[in-house]
This record gives structure tokens, sequence and C-alpha cells, in this order.
């Protein structure tokens, strides 16, 4: 009985420390969640062609990756 009224004090109070320190999201629009998603592919298919261009040998193979680089960045750039 005791180890039972003992865990649900320890629930209660992770709960608490979990309510006070969460920070508080903002709730986004669709077209902020379709920016932030859209942003976030840009940002990992920027990551594969990076590490696509340290192993790459073939010089021809290597311009298209840095074409491809070229294209991220101004794509991410007009996301903002």
């Amino acid at each position: 009985m005791a180890r039972g009224w003992e865990s649900k004090s320890i629930e209660q109070q992770q709960a608490e420390i979990t309510d006070v320190s969460a920070p508080k999201r903002e709730r986004l629009t669709p077209q902020q969640v379709a920016a932030r998603r859209q942003k976030e592919g840009l940002l990992l298919d920027r990551k594969r062609v990076l590490q696509q261009l340290q192993a790459a040998q073939n010089p021809n193979h290597r311009q298209v990756l840095e074409d491809a680089l070229a294209d991220l960045d101004s794509r991410l750039a007009h996301l903002g």
C-alpha cells in the first residue's frame, strides 16, 4: 500500500515539473508548418549532398553535386 502511494507522489511531482519547465509552443498556421517542413527537407538534402561531395572522386560528379548544393543554398535563401 505504501509503495503505491509513493509511486503516485513521484508521478505527480514529475508531472508538475514537466508542466512548469516545458516551454509553451506557439500555434503555427498551416502555411508556417509547410514552410518549416520544406526548410527542414532542404537542410537534410543539403547535408546529404555535402556528404556525397566529400566522398566524390569523379570531377563530373563533383560538379553536379556542387551545382545541386548551389541550388539548395539558393532555395534556402529564398525561404528566409
